[in-house]
């Protein structure tokens, strides 16, 4: 047989080319394409092996449309937050409705200031709602509250 450049004897008079490193691929056209991500068709991924795509939900009650449940409660948007407002502040305002389970009160990078929102998270559903009606539209250090469900669950429709 033919002695190709390749080291191997064959056969035939066309030279077989040597086969690509992990990092190179070959195209549908012929043409080839490197990089990491590169990989044949033939090997599986086993990064989701076993529980990977499993995901926890969350127990759905039958209210249509309103509030949605968070992962740990009731999550309400206090907007209308006078710019140096504390956390405390807001705190004391709202403790009195329930056990606050997270509040987050964001502040802008360039002045230091409160944006003018902030997120509080009741573990029980009247709680979030008694703050929401009682809070709306009162006073804290000069700004007006607005007081909101955070989430909402889209309405379902019905087709016909």
């Amino acid at each position: 047989g033919v002695r190709s450049h390749f080291g191997s004897s064959c056969s035939c008079n066309a030279t077989k080319p040597p086969p690509l490193p992990p990092t190179m691929a070959m195209d549908a056209d012929g043409s080839r394409r490197r990089g990491r991500g590169i990989q044949e068709k033939e090997e599986t991924d086993d990064r989701y092996a076993g529980r990977g795509g499993e995901f926890e939900t969350l127990e759905d009650d039958d209210r249509v449309g309103g509030p949605a449940r968070s992962i740990e409660g009731w999550v309400v948007i206090v907007t209308g937050v006078h710019e140096e407002a504390q956390e405390d502040d807001l705190y004391e305002a709202f403790a009195n409705f329930g056990a606050i389970k997270n509040l987050h009160l964001n502040l802008d990078r360039r002045s230091g200031f409160v944006k003018g929102y902030c997120f509080i998270e009741f573990e029980k559903y009247a709680e979030a709602q008694d703050a929401i009606t009682q809070m709306s539209g009162e006073l804290l250090l000069e700004g007006t509250l607005q007081v909101d469900w955070a989430f909402a669950k889209a309405p379902t429709e019905r087709r016909r």
